[in-house]
């Protein structure tokens, strides 16, 4: 008999006289020589690291591509029985389905869309691998390189882009600083219009209670005269006449014009002092008897 030490990371597949009999482990596994046969499966999972693969982009550019592929055996039996060699066969898979896959994209999109190449990658390659007790648990784009002119046609792609973005943002920049201005402008005229508007309003309203004031003073006035001219009598004008007559007397002009007006008064003004004559000498006399 024959013992065989089966790892915690292995499985053991056994075969008895060519036929499969079992999976065994991890321990120890009986064997009888010459009829029965083990082949040891690492459960781990494991890393394929292709070197960089050339692929053709849809619009016809080179790329150079590094890849690494992880996966990890599930069904020991089947990575035995179904497929010789399931690492040769996930690198051959791997490789030409990275190049189906970058043969429908552009290389600009080759150059951005990684993590998209990534999920379609693994998602074609463990449709393959199921059958071989083999799942992938992720396909990682480590590089992407194009060839040089390539690269210096990007390059200068990269440029002139970054030189429009540029050019459009300073022309954005000018036209609302042009707008920003404008507006400034706009709301300051109008804010002028408005301060000269209410100013003439005010200036008129002021000018208008001036106007007010000055009638309503020149009214008072008047009523002011008027009530003193109902209280001079004829004798305060004539009065008032010689006393002007006294002035003209006073000075050195030999020839005056009186109005018709004066003899009437002066007519008025003799009759009171007539009357007021009399009594006076009655007085003088009744003083003089006694």
């Amino acid at each position: 008999m024959l013992f065989v030490i089966i790892r915690q990371y292995e499985r053991g597949v056994k075969f008895r006289l060519g036929r499969y009999v079992g999976t065994k482990g991890p321990g120890l596994a009986l064997l009888i020589p010459i009829i029965d046969r083990i082949q040891k499966v690492d459960m781990r999972e494991q890393v394929i690291d292709e070197p960089p693969q050339t692929a053709i982009s849809k619009d016809n550019a080179l790329v150079d591509i590094d890849f690494v592929v992880f996966l990890q055996v599930g069904d020991a039996e089947a990575a035995v029985i179904n497929i010789r060699s399931f690492e040769a066969a996930v690198r051959n898979l791997a490789t030409t389905t990275l190049r189906a896959v970058i043969g429908e994209m552009e290389v600009e999109e080759v150059l951005s869309k990684r993590d998209s190449i990534n999920q379609r990658l693994q998602l074609k390659i463990s449709q393959e691998t199921v059958r071989w007790g083999v799942e992938v648990k992720a396909v990682e784009i480590r590089e992407v390189r194009p060839q040089r002119d390539i690269q210096e046609a990007m390059t200068r792609l990269l440029t002139a882009d970054r030189t429009k973005r540029s050019e459009i943002t300073e022309s954005e920049g000018q036209r609302q600083s042009a707008i920003n201005v404008a507006e400034g402008r706009k709301q300051a005229s109008i804010l002028e219009a408005e301060g000269a508007r209410e100013s003439s309003i005010l200036r008129a309203e002021g000018d208008r209670q001036a106007a007010i004031l000055q009638a309503e003073g020149f009214s008072i006035g008047l009523d002011r005269i008027f009530e003193s001219a109902r209280r001079v009598d004829s004798n305060t004008m004539g009065l008032q006449y010689l006393e002007m007559m006294k002035s003209l007397g006073e000075g050195a002009s030999t020839k005056w014009i009186i109005p018709m007006d004066l003899a009437s008064v002066a007519n008025t003004l003799s009759g009171t002092l007539a009357g007021l004559a009399p009594s006076g000498r009655d007085a003088g006399a009744d003083d003089t008897e006694a």
